[in-house]
C-alpha cells in the first residue's frame, strides 16, 4: 500500500472510533500549540493569528510553543507524540508532512500517528534574489549561475523544507548548481539576504514590502498562476521553467484525538481564521486530505524522477 493510501485509511479510521468521554467537558485548561519554526516566519506568524483567535472563540488560552531543528521534524514529532485529549496542536507547513517523510529517517508515521484538523493558509511564493548580482530578469539570473557553478548560494528555513525542495527543483530543470544554507526559520533567510549574506530564495510573503521598496528582486513566482500582488512578475511556467509549488499551512492533532474535539477546532478555527486573517479558507477536512495526499503523491513521482527512493 502507498503511503498516501495508508495516510487516507489511517486518516478515516482515526476519525471513526473515538471515544466521546474525553471530549464532554473540552477544553477545561489552557491549550498548547506546537509550532515546528521559528519565531517570526510564516508559519509561525500565521499560527499566532490562530491561537488568538482559537483563544477567543474556545474560552481557553491557546499558547504557541516553537520548536524549531532538523527541518521541522522537532516540533513535528513532539506534537505526534503528545497524549490525543485535545490539549496539543501541531501548527505545521506541509513541507515537514509531505517532504520530510522521504528525507529523514522520522521518529514518528506521520501517516498514523498525526490527525489533520484543517487549514489555516495558503499562500503564493515568490523566487528572490539580492540585489548585486545580475538578476532583472529569470534568464539573466540563470545565465550567471551556470556561468558560477556553485559560487551562489541559497537559503531556506531547513533540509527539506518547500524552500529547499522549490529551488532543488529550479536548479535540476534550469541545469545549475548553488549552495544551500539551511536555517531553522524563513524570517532569518530574508534578514540574511537583506544583509548580503544569501544571494537568492524562495520566500512566502514576508519580503512582499522589500520587493516593492527594491531592496530584493522578484525573478518571478513558481506558480500556476500569477500573483495578485505582482501582477506583472511572470510565472516560472511562463518563463519556461517548468517549476510550480504552493505552500499551505495546518493544525494537526495525535492520532485518537476523540472526534466531537476535532469537529469542534475545525469549525472553531473557520472562525478564529476569519477573525484574525483578511482570507476565507474553505474548512472542510476531506478536500484538504485529498489535497495533501495529492502532495505527497507528487513528492514520491519527483522522487523517482530524480533516482531517489522515498
Amino acid at each position: 500500500m502507498t503511503r498516501s493510501m495508508r495516510f487516507f485509511c489511517v486518516v478515516l479510521i482515526g476519525l471513526g472510533f473515538v471515544t466521546h468521554a474525553a471530549a464532554q467537558a473540552w477544553p477545561a485548561r489552557p491549550i498548547r500549540m506546537v509550532v515546528n519554526f521559528a519565531a517570526g516566519g510564516s508559519t509561525d506568524v500565521i499560527a499566532r493569528s490562530a491561537a488568538q483567535g482559537l483563544s477567543a472563540t474556545l474560552g481557553q488560552q491557546v499558547v504557541v510553543d516553537n520548536r524549531v531543528g532538523a527541518g521541522g521534524n522537532i516540533g513535528l514529532e513532539l506534537g505526534a507524540k503528545a497524549a490525543p485529549d485535545g490539549y496539543t496542536l501541531l501548527h505545521s507547513s506541509d513541507g515537514p508532512i509531505v517532504i520530510n517523510p522521504h528525507l529523514y529517517k522520522m521518529n514518528v508515521d506521520v501517516a498514523k500517528d498525526l490527525l489533520p484538523i484543517a487549514p489555516t493558509a495558503g499562500a503564493a511564493l515568490f523566487l528572490i534574489a539580492r540585489p548585486g548580482i545580475p538578476s532583472g530578469n529569470l534568464a539573466e539570473f540563470l545565465a550567471h549561475a551556470r556561468a558560477n557553478p556553485g559560487k551562489l548560494n541559497y537559503g531556506s528555513a531547513g533540509t527539506g523544507t518547500l524552500q529547499h525542495v522549490a529551488i532543488e527543483m529550479l536548479m535540476a530543470e534550469a541545469k545549475f548548481d548553488a549552495v544551500h544554507v539551511p536555517y531553522k526559520g524563513s524570517q532569518a533567510v530574508l534578514v540574511d539576504l537583506l544583509g548580503g549574506q544569501v544571494d537568492f530564495t524562495v520566500d512566502l510573503g514576508a519580503a512582499i514590502p522589500h520587493i516593492k521598496s527594491g531592496k530584493v528582486r522578484l525573478l518571478g513566482v513558481p506558480s500556476r498562476t500569477r500573483s495578485a500582488i505582482f501582477p506583472d512578475a511572470p510565472t516560472l511556467l511562463e518563463q519556461g521553467t517548468n517549476v510550480e509549488l504552493s505552500w499551505i499551512s495546518g493544525i494537526y492533532a495525535p492520532a485518537g484525538t476523540p472526534r466531537p474535539i476535532v469537529e469542534r477546532l475545525n469549525s472553531q478555527i473557520a472562525r478564529a481564521m476569519q477573525i484574525s486573517l483578511s482570507f476565507t479558507c474553505r474548512y472542510d477536512i476531506s478536500p484538504w486530505l485529498a489535497f495533501v495526499a495529492s502532495m505527497i503523491c507528487r513528492q514520491i513521482a519527483l522522487n523517482s524522477r530524480n533516482g531517489r527512493n522515498p
